[in-house]
C-alpha cells in the first residue's frame, strides 16, 4: 500500500518541515532541497514536472492550483502518488501565506503556518481515476480545438519557417556534423543515456535547449550550444562555458538576456516566433548539419497542452521543412530493454577458463602431472 493511502492523523502530525515556494514549478525545482515541502500553483501537474519533483526527493506537495482538471490526460499526479509524495490542495488565496524556508506542520485537515490554520483536501488515487476517465471523454473536443488552433497559427507563422533563419555568427561549427538537440521533455534523461554509444563514437554537436543543457552536464557531456529563453536552465549550466543563444520574441524583446548579463556572461540573440526547440532545429538545419537528432522534443497534442500551448503550428512547420534530416529519438529508451538470460551467459565462464587451461597445460610441471595421471589410468584399467 502506498504512502498516500496510509496517511492518517498520526502520520500527518509527524509531517512537518520547511517549504520552498514558487508559482512556476520549474523555477522552484532549481532551488528546492531534499526533504523540503514544495508549495506550488500548478494546474494539471504534468509528467515532466512530476518526475523532477520525485528526483528532488521532496516530502510533500502543497498545490494552490487544480492538480488535475480532467481536460486532458496527464500522468503527473499519479507519478507523485506512486512515489509516496502526498498532494495537498489548498485554495489559491492561501498561497501568499507561505514563504521560502518557512516551517510548517500538517495535521489531518489543516496546515499550520505561523499560527494560521490553512485547510486542505488530499488529492487521492480515487480522484485521479475519476478525472482520467473524464479526460479521455474530453479528448475528441480537445483534439478538434487543437487542430483548429494549429492551422490558424500555421498561416500566421509560416513566414518565419519559409524564410531562412537569421543566425548570428557562431563559434561552433555545425556544417556536415551530426547534431543532438536535448529538450526538457518526457524521458529526455533516459533517452540521452540510451544513445550514449552514438554520442561517444560520433562526437556530435550537442545543443541543450534550456534545461536540456543540465541533462547533458549530468551525463558528463559539455553542451556546445545552449539555446532558449533561459527560464529553466541552472546557473551552473550557463556558467559551464557553452556558447549561449537567447531566444527572443519576434519584436526583439529578450527577457532571458537580463539573466545572462547579471551573471557577467555574453550571449547572442535570435528573434523569431515558435519555441526554443524549433529555433534549435532550424539553426542546425540552416547551418547544414549532417543529421539532427532530437531527444525530449514536443511532438503531439498532450505534450503541448502540458506545456500550456493550445497548438503546435511552428513545430509542425519546422518538421515539414527539415524533413529527412530529422531523427526524433524521443522514447528510444523504451524501444528495447534487453534482459540478460542465464542460458546466454554460460559461454562466458568457459571462455574465461580456456586460456587458463592452455597456459597451465603448457607449463612443464603441469604436463608431467597430466602424463603421470594418464599412465596411472592405463595401469589400473589394463
Amino acid at each position: 500500500m502506498k504512502l498516500w493511502n496510509q496517511l492518517n492523523k498520526k502520520d500527518f502530525l509527524s509531517l512537518q518541515g520547511t517549504v520552498q515556494v514558487d508559482e512556476i514549478t520549474k523555477h522552484l525545482l532549481m532551488t528546492i532541497k531534499p526533504k523540503q515541502i514544495a508549495v506550488i500553483k500548478h494546474q494539471d501537474i504534468d509528467e515532466i514536472a512530476a518526475r523532477d519533483i520525485v528526483r528532488c526527493k521532496v516530502k510533500a506537495v502543497i498545490n494552490a492550483g487544480e492538480t488535475m482538471t480532467g481536460s486532458y490526460p496527464t500522468k503527473g499526479p499519479l507519478i507523485l502518488l506512486n512515489a509516496g509524495i502526498p498532494i495537498l490542495e489548498i485554495d489559491n488565496v492561501f498561497f501568499e501565506k507561505f514563504s521560502d524556508n518557512q516551517f510548517v506542520k500538517i495535521n489531518s485537515s489543516h496546515i499550520l503556518v505561523k499560527g494560521i490554520q490553512i485547510p486542505f483536501v488530499m488529492f487521492t488515487e480515487d480522484k485521479y481515476e475519476q478525472l482520467i476517465q473524464i479526460s479521455y471523454k474530453n479528448l475528441p473536443s480537445n483534439l478538434n480545438s487543437f487542430i483548429d488552433n494549429t492551422l490558424q497559427y500555421a498561416q500566421k507563422e509560416k513566414g518565419f519557417v519559409v524564410q531562412p533563419l537569421k543566425i548570428p555568427k557562431l563559434k561552433t561549427s555545425v556544417k556536415n556534423r551530426p547534431v543532438v538537440i536535448v529538450v526538457r521533455g518526457k524521458d529526455y534523461r533516459n533517452d540521452l543515456l540510451a544513445i550514449k554509444d552514438f554520442v561517444e563514437d560520433m562526437k556530435p554537436v550537442l545543443i541543450g535547449v534550456d534545461g536540456g543543457a543540465d541533462a547533458l552536464l549530468e551525463h558528463g557531456y559539455h553542451p556546445h550550444l545552449v539555446i532558449g529563453d533561459m527560464d529553466s536552465i541552472s546557473n551552473h549550466a550557463l556558467l559551464s562555458g557553452s556558447e549561449i543563444i537567447v531566444h527572443a520574441y519576434p519584436n526583439g524583446n529578450a527577457p532571458g538576456l537580463e539573466r545572462i548579463q547579471s551573471l557577467g556572461l555574453e550571449a547572442k540573440k535570435i528573434s523569431a516566433a515558435g519555441t526554443s526547440e524549433d529555433i534549435a532545429m532550424l539553426l542546425a538545419y540552416e547551418k547544414k548539419a549532417e543529421m539532427i537528432i532530437t531527444l525530449g522534443a514536443h511532438s503531439h497534442m498532450i505534450d503541448f497542452l502540458e506545456k500550456g500551448r493550445k497548438g503546435m503550428s511552428s513545430t509542425l512547420l519546422v518538421r515539414m521543412k527539415i524533413g529527412d534530416k530529422l531523427i526524433d529519438a524521443k522514447g528510444v529508451s523504451k524501444l528495447y530493454q534487453r534482459n540478460v538470460k542465464f542460458r546466454s551467459m554460460w559461454p562466458l565462464p568457459l571462455a574465461a577458463l580456456f586460456p587458463i587451461v592452455i597456459m597451465a597445460y603448457v607449463h612443464p610441471g603441469v604436463r608431467d602431472i597430466v602424463h603421470m595421471f594418464w599412465i596411472y589410468i592405463k595401469l589400473s584399467v589394463f
